[in-house]
């Protein structure tokens, strides 16, 4: 994907954005509930009483939010051990530490799962999601919201310099660009701290089609100032976040003969 590259594409990114990634606004939930927002006030008496296992937990600000509800407890499950320090100092600070577990590997099954803003950054989200399943009670459930998918304007998350600058410029170019201030030495998007693995959310359809999983409910939510143009087939391309809630399959009963 991309069709500038080369010395002339990597020249264009250092012009453009000489120091840093663009598109690394973290305003929008300011002062408010994330998962309120995403989920509606109606998340909060779904996993009230509840063992949660927040799955992608970063610093751990909605496992707190999830505690402060009302959940018997709160496991936050992350990859990097400084995020989870700065979960558990938060965690006390906020009067919940009691309730709340950070970790970099979980064990408890659980009753319910609350993943966001991950899907797009696993390098195997299949196995991810299998791996979910096993830490899941069989009555549990999956509330996931992940996004912006790849061909969103943005899709490229700090990659996107500008709009769709991630499917414009070849990889190859980009993470030159990137090489030169970055603190790690990646050369593929995937490479990068949190990762990126270019979910489409096709792709994502038929992830969950081939588990042992089924959508309760989905809901492509439109970017606000694109939702007049959005239907299946630009969806792609008009879509803010992916929003669902997954169940386990029904097993068939087994017949007697």
């Amino acid at each position: 994907m991309g069709f500038i590259g080369g010395t002339i594409g990597y020249r264009i990114l250092r012009y453009l954005s000489p120091g840093t990634t663009g598109n690394n606004d973290y305003t929008a939930y300011e002062g408010r509930s994330k998962l309120e927002v995403l989920f509606g006030p109606e998340i909060w008496s779904e996993l009230a009483g509840k063992v949660v296992l927040d799955f992608g937990c970063e610093g751990g600000l909605e496992s707190i939010d999830i505690a402060k509800h009302g959940a018997a407890k709160v496991i936050g499950v992350d990859l990097y051990e400084d995020t989870l320090v700065r979960a558990r100092q938060r965690a006390e600070q906020a009067g919940v530490g009691e309730r709340c577990v950070f970790t970099t590997k979980a064990t408890e099954k659980v009753d319910a799962i609350m993943t966001l803003d991950a899907f797009e950054h696993f390098a195997d989200p299949a196995a991810m999601l299998k791996l979910m399943g096993q830490l899941l009670k069989d009555d549990g459930c999956i509330l996931a919201c992940f996004g912006p998918t790849w061909y969103h304007p943005l899709g490229g998350h700090g990659f996107s310099i500008f709009p769709w600058a991630h499917l414009m410029f070849t990889e190859k170019a980009i993470m030159r660009w990137y090489g030169d201030f970055a603190p790690e030495n990646a050369t593929k998007f995937s490479e990068v701290r949190g990762g990126l693995n270019q979910l489409t959310i096709g792709q994502f359809e038929k992830i969950i089609a081939a588990s042992d999983f089924r959508f309760e409910s989905f809901e492509a939510v439109p970017i606000r100032k694109l939702s007049a143009l959005q239907n299946r087939l630009t969806r792609e391309f008009t879509t803010a976040v992916v929003r669902c809630k997954l169940v386990r399959r029904e097993v068939p009963a087994l017949t007697q003969t």
